[in-house]
């Protein structure tokens, strides 16, 4: 069988394996033959919102690919096993030696949130260390819930890389590492956010915590690679006909993508004096289901899908 990257995106889906009868290839050689007729970009790429107007560019950075959005569509559904998902991404930049098939490292998914304008006033006065410890004990609560259900327990170990936000270029990235039960490594989800007027593009990486320096060497070209186009930048926001997202940075930091329902404020704790967050009164905290998958036996192979998250998004 060939091998299957599952991959865990952080844009609210969570993935579960899918029987290959439910698959879009019938056979692993019509899969291979498609994997190797797609066509991938390497210069400048046009991004474009839900209505189709291009809102920002990426210029692909030295050293990886992008695969559009119809393609990538197909790659996340029938490839890694995603639910299918009426709206698709924006694409997914490759390191320029992988493909769907034989990723040695990562792949970053590309999307755009258009939720309002996000105001990063709060950005100096959130105290991370507290914030994290907000969220390892959110973690060990789904963890313990998930062991009840009958699926592995998880935990947050800290942060992979403290966030960090240039409020000049309006850029923020960090990284966490959780540990799987029963996984022989720890996992590594490093995200990015580039903020723009009515909303926030959103890049995703997830692999073993080695790939940590890689994505760490990388990841100064990668903000550099993406920036809003004239009209659509943070700079361009007016508030006399834009609206406000109902969170911050802190807020895109402990929540992820955030629903006017069923939030939950958080004043105080991890938050200077006088500051406020919003974030998810469920945490929806993302499941073990990356692996690679070697073909060595219908044991090999997942038998039970994970859940997703009751109605949040992380």
């Amino acid at each position: 069988m060939i091998r299957r990257f599952l991959v865990y995106l952080v844009v609210g889906t969570f993935l579960w394996s899918v029987p290959a009868s439910a698959q879009k290839f019938a056979t692993d050689e019509d899969l291979t033959k498609w994997i190797k007729s797609l066509k991938y970009e390497t210069n400048t790429v046009p991004l474009a919102n839900k209505d189709g107007k291009v809102i920002a560019n990426i210029k692909v950075p030295k050293g990886y690919k992008y695969l559009n959005p119809k393609d990538s569509k197909i790659v996340l559904e029938d490839v890694w096993g995603n639910p299918p998902n009426s709206e698709p991404g924006l694409g997914i930049l490759f390191l320029a030696t992988d493909t769907p098939l034989d990723l040695g490292t990562y792949a970053i998914t590309v999307d755009y949130v258009e939720e309002g304008h996000v105001d990063d006033e709060d950005s100096k006065e959130i105290k991370y260390d507290e914030l994290l410890t907000e969220l390892q004990d959110a973690t060990k609560e789904e963890s313990e819930q998930r062991k009840k259900d009958g699926y592995a327990g998880l935990e947050l170990i800290g942060w992979a890389s403290s966030p960090y936000y240039d409020s000049a270029a309006k850029k923020l990235h960090w990284a966490k590492e959780y540990k799987f039960d029963g996984a022989p490594v720890n996992t590594l989800n490093y995200n990015i956010r580039i903020l723009g007027r009515n909303g926030y593009l959103l890049l995703n990486a997830l692999g073993d915590i080695p790939i940590l320096k890689k994505v760490e060497n990388d990841v100064g070209k990668i903000l550099e690679s993406v920036e809003f186009t004239e009209g659509n930048r943070y700079a361009d926001y007016d508030s006399k006909v834009d609206s406000l997202a109902a969170y911050g940075i802190g807020g895109l930091i402990a929540g992820g993508l955030l629903k006017k329902a069923g939030l939950l404020a958080l004043i105080g704790g991890f938050l200077a004096k006088g500051a406020k967050i919003i974030i998810l009164a469920v945490i929806g905290l993302f499941y073990a289901v990356k692996k690679f998958i070697f073909g060595k036996g219908k044991s090999e192979e997942p038998t039970a899908s994970t859940p997703p998250p009751t109605d949040t998004e992380s």
